[in-house]
């Protein structure tokens, strides 16, 4: 293709994606939304999940110099394995980001004592086994909170949702590796041996305790420092992008004012609606909703939910669907992109997301079941 031909498609594409925010919102609030969005995802999203980074790798590295990662893989090997695939290690994962984020697990993986317990196979399905846990404990507290504008108890919903969740998390992951299995193979390690065995003398050297513990948190939270840089371009140019394709115009008009858009996925997913619905049970079609937010932000799908159950467009069973794709998803075309190539694994990034598109619809059709036989069965009781 000569160099002319390629310049003009290139302006081609992004002048026809100009135009579909431009014509709606008009040209200065479109640039205005895009900068302000761009600013509020680096202070109060990047930043963030840069302070988490260097939380979780401070904790990581410590684990990993007193032996607490090889415990876990010893202990939660037989669970792991034969259910993901992973090795025991990767539970300590789930924890983290569980407690915090999707990019905890980058923390992780950038220690190689953690890593020298993974297959080179093994390593880019970290993404969607970390993804599908990630802001699970603030998903799980938000949706109780919301027993009051739901008019009842939640917590049955809560757990079919973080059970879903769990499935969703098993059939992104496994996905992933069978997809990865056949690029490098199963014998293939993530990390040569003998950069691990370059640690043993530094360890032997500094056997005073106040030393290890102190090198190991400093070294560690240095790592999430440069990780939380890494993937500040990902966060912005991505994320931006997504949530002014997935936002729709505020009441009032456009302003300008962050996270404002042009609902473009919200709109497809209302086309689509007659296969959804039966897929996940929503009780009306505002539901839809909330699961196509949480493809670019579960903070912004959160949002949505209290609302919905206010104005009685959402119940309970509503609920546990919301959990599990809130949580499984987690904003995953947002984080995706960022988190495989701080990696190392940038051109397994459509394959990342293709299996756990699939991942997170099947944790809302197993929590929409789930509940479906939970109910079933204390009916009968």
């Amino acid at each position: 293709m000569p160099w002319w031909l390629s310049a003009l498609i290139c302006l081609v594409v992004i002048g026809g994606l100009f135009a579909v925010f431009a014509v709606p919102m008009g040209l200065s609030n479109m640039f205005s939304t895009l900068m302000n969005t761009a600013f509020e995802l680096l202070i109060n999203t990047c930043f963030y999940i840069m302070a988490i980074a260097v939380l979780m790798g401070a904790l990581s590295a410590l684990f990993t110099e007193f032996g607490v990662v090889k415990l876990l893989n010893k202990i939660l090997s037989p669970l792991m394995k034969p259910v993901y695939d992973l090795p025991g290690a990767a539970a300590l994962g789930v924890v983290t980001t569980y407690l915090s984020d999707n990019p905890a697990i980058l923390s992780l993986a950038e220690d190689k004592g953690f890593k020298s317990f993974f297959k080179r196979y093994q390593l880019p399905a970290l993404t969607n086994i970390g993804t599908s846990f990630g802001m699970g404990l603030i998903v799980t507290t938000f949706m109780l909170g919301q027993e009051g504008a739901a008019g009842g108890t939640l917590m049955p919903a809560v757990i079919v949702g973080n059970l879903g969740a769990v499935i969703g998390s098993i059939v992104s992951t496994r996905i992933m590796l069978s997809l990865t299995k056949k690029l490098y193979g199963k014998d293939s390690l993530a990390v040569d041996p003998s950069e691990i065995e370059e640690k043993k003398p530094r360890e032997a050297a500094e056997n005073k305790l106040g030393m290890r513990v102190m090198n190991a948190l400093l070294e560690g939270g240095k790592s999430g420092v440069t990780l939380g840089l890494e993937i500040i371009p990902g966060v912005v140019i991505i994320c931006t992008l997504v949530m002014m394709l997935t936002n729709g115009m505020p009441e009032g008009g456009y302003t300008g004012a962050a996270y404002e858009g042009v609902g473009l996925l919200t709109k497809a997913a209302d086309k689509i609606e007659f296969i959804l619905r039966p897929l996940f049970g929503f009780a009306t079609s505002g539901g839809v909703s909330v699961p196509i937010t949480a493809l670019g932000s579960a903070g912004a799908a959160m949002g949505l939910i209290p609302t919905l159950l206010r104005e009685g467009l959402a119940n309970a069973h509503d609920v546990a669907v919301f959990t599990a794709m809130c949580m499984c998803w987690s904003g995953y075309l947002s984080t995706h992109v960022s988190m495989m190539d701080s990696l190392g694994y940038k051109y397994l990034t459509g394959k990342a997301i293709l299996s756990h598109t699939v991942g997170g619809l099947c944790a809302g059709i197993a929590a929409n079941w789930l509940y479906k036989l939970v109910a079933l069965i204390f009916a009968l009781a």
